[in-house]
């Protein structure tokens, strides 16, 4: 893949999933919070948007991947998905770490509270989206172990992935300190796009679902 190549889909990537949300959590007009949980936003939001990347880098999207050697597509995808998964399981911990630092309910305390606060719509979709999550992991790691048929696994990779997208981004719009109109807007597009372009491929070219390489 030559250069120009190569930056006809790195670019698109960086702005849609990079820049634009990066540019908003700076520029938007949020409350003034601490340097820690500034950082812990920005690192779980960005998080989020590699895993909405996660539909373009697949082998089955071949429409704006064409010309790109998949091998390498693949393990970019696996790359970031070692990279995303981690931090969203990490996500509930991460945000009562400024407990530590303040006055007030002991972290773990706001920790038992996140997880037992069974009456908050956007915790439990965050919830049933981590354990969706765990599941995503788990199987595409232990596939040969558990003798998963490869078409089996990539429909049920789909479809897990598309739970698990819809319920993640409903109980980020739900719960999360950035999420006003614009970014709540703004990250429902992008799920419904990456949603509906697996959802095209899966039943309008059926036949890549069995495809390896």
């Amino acid at each position: 893949m030559n250069e120009k190549s190569r930056l006809k889909y790195i670019i698109p990537g960086l702005v849609f999933y990079i820049v634009i949300p990066f540019l908003y959590l700076l520029l938007g007009d949020f409350p003034d919070r601490t340097v820690l949980k500034e950082l812990i936003s920005f690192l779980t939001i960005g998080a989020f948007f590699l895993m909405l990347g996660q539909f373009y880098l697949t082998r089955i999207n071949k429409v704006t991947l064409k010309g790109q050697k998949m091998s390498k597509v693949i393990n970019l995808h696996k790359v970031i998905g070692y990279i995303f998964i981690p931090i969203l399981i990490l996500h509930p911990f991460l945000i009562v770490v400024p407990r530590f630092f303040e006055a007030g309910v002991e972290p773990m305390e706001a920790f038992t509270t996140i997880l037992t606060t069974f009456s908050s719509k956007g915790i439990i979709m965050g919830i049933i989206a981590m354990v969706l999550m765990i599941l995503l992991g788990i199987t595409s790691i232990l596939r040969k172990k558990i003798q998963l048929k490869y078409t089996t696994w990539r429909i049920w990779h789909g479809l897990l992935s598309i739970a698990f997208v819809i319920l993640a981004t409903l109980h980020a719009v739900n719960l999360g300190r950035h999420t006003d109109t614009i970014m709540s807007v703004y990250m429902i597009t992008m799920s419904t796009i990456g949603i509906l372009l697996l959802i095209r491929i899966y039943f309008l070219h059926p036949q890549v679902i069995g495809e390896k390489r």
